[in-house]
């Protein structure tokens, strides 16, 4: 895995997320926790730049900040992994740099 982008802030809100998948590069893991969990949730309309930007990126939201915004893990876009906070640590520590989309 070459970079990690993490993604913090709601996509509803700012356009982090689709600065980030607009220049991430294929192969990199990209990481929502914080508010940017909402945008990987099916029927948002995320939801199809998500789906194809799994195809791409290794994708990845936060399980702990889906269930504290009272999100269900089971209607994440198909493709995305949830993980937990031993998750975050592991895509951290395998990617050669992580990039914070602030």
């Amino acid at each position: 895995m070459s970079q990690l982008h993490t993604v913090s802030k709601s996509p509803f809100e700012r356009t982090n997320l689709q600065s980030c998948l607009k220049l991430a590069t294929p192969g990199s893991a990209i990481l929502l926790y914080e508010d940017a969990v909402i945008g990987a949730m099916q029927g948002t309309s995320m939801a199809d730049a998500v789906a194809a930007a799994a195809k791409t990126f290794s994708l990845h939201v936060l399980g702990p900040d889906l269930a504290a915004r009272g999100l269900d893990a089971a209607k994440v876009v198909p493709g995305v992994k949830v993980v937990d906070y031993a998750g975050f640590v592991d895509l951290a520590a395998e990617a050669s740099a992580v990039q914070a989309w602030c």
